[in-house]
C-alpha cells in the first residue's frame, strides 16, 4: 500500500509533466513536502481539454455517491485488481485518471525492535508520478470536494520486502496512456515498477508522526 510519501521537488513540476503554464495563486504548490499523509491535500495532474494541469486535492477518495466525505480517510489507495468493475472507483478510472507527483514513499520493515521505516525511491532519485484517480463529491454544507487516490498493485521484489502491495509508478512514457488512454490501454500499465530501478534506505522512526514534516526525515540512518 501507499500511506506516506514525499514531493521535495516542486520546482521540477512543470518540467518533468510539461505543464506549459504552472503558475499556482496557492504557495503550497511551491513547498517542499517531507511526510505527506492522507486527508491532506496533495498536488495532482489531471487533464483538461486533453490538456495537462496541477491541481491540489484531498488526499482521500469521496465516491460520488458517498453520504458524507469521512469514507474518504479510508479509501487512500486503489487495488488495481477488479478497478475497473469495483463500484467505488469504476467510474473515476473510465473518466478521471490523474498523476500523482512524488519522489519516494515511506514503508515499515517488522524488526525485533519493532517496525523501521524506510525511504523508498527511484534509484535516480527523479521526481516520478503515481497512478492516481480523482472525484469530485459534492455536499451541500462544504461545496465540491476534489479528493484523489493512489493505485496499488502486487509489489517488485524489493517493496515486498515491507507490504504485499506497493503504488503503481507510471513511466514518463506512459503519462499520456494512463491519463487519456482507453481503460484497456490504462489497465496494462498497472504492474509492478522494475526493480532494478528503485532502492531503499532506512530513515529516522519521526516520520511515524504526520506531525513532523522535516528535511531530516529523508536523512538516511544506519541499519
Amino acid at each position: 500500500m501507499c500511506g506516506r510519501f514525499t514531493l521535495t521537488q516542486p520546482a521540477n513540476i512543470a518540467a518533468k509533466f510539461g505543464l506549459d503554464n504552472f503558475a499556482p495563486v496557492e504557495p503550497e504548490f511551491y513547498e517542499p513536502r517531507f511526510n505527506v499523509a492522507p486527508t491532506q491535500r496533495i498536488v495532482v495532474i489531471p487533464t483538461r481539454d486533453m490538456k495537462r494541469e496541477a491541481r491540489r486535492m484531498r488526499w482521500g477518495f469521496i465516491p460520488s455517491w458517498a453520504k458524507d466525505a469521512s469514507i474518504g480517510s479510508r479509501l487512500i489507495n486503489a487495488r488495481a485488481e477488479g478497478i475497473d468493475t469495483t463500484p467505488s472507483f469504476r467510474a473515476a478510472f473510465k473518466y478521471r485518471r490523474c498523476l500523482i507527483p512524488a519522489d519516494s514513499f515511506y514503508d515499515w520493515l517488522p524488526t525485533a525492535q519493532g517496525k523501521q521505516p524506510y525511504r523508498i525511491m527511484l534509484a535516480s532519485g527523479e521526481l516520478f508520478a503515481f497512478a492516481g484517480l480523482w472525484e469530485r463529491w459534492k455536499d451541500r454544507q462544504d461545496g465540491a470536494v476534489e479528493s484523489c487516490c493512489i493505485v496499488t498493485c502486487a509489489p517488485n521484489e524489493l517493496a515486498a520486502r515491507f507490504h504485499d502491495r506497493m503504488p503503481v509508478i507510471i513511466a514518463p512514457a506512459d503519462y499520456d496512456t494512463w491519463l487519456t488512454g482507453t481503460p484497456e490501454q490504462a489497465l496494462a500499465l498497472l504492474k509492478p515498477y522494475p526493480t532494478e530501478a528503485m532502492r531503499a534506505y532506512p530513515v529516522s522512526a519521526k516520520v511515524n508522526s504526520p506531525k513532523n514534516d522535516g528535511p531530516e526525515l529523508v536523512d538516511p540512518i544506519d541499519e
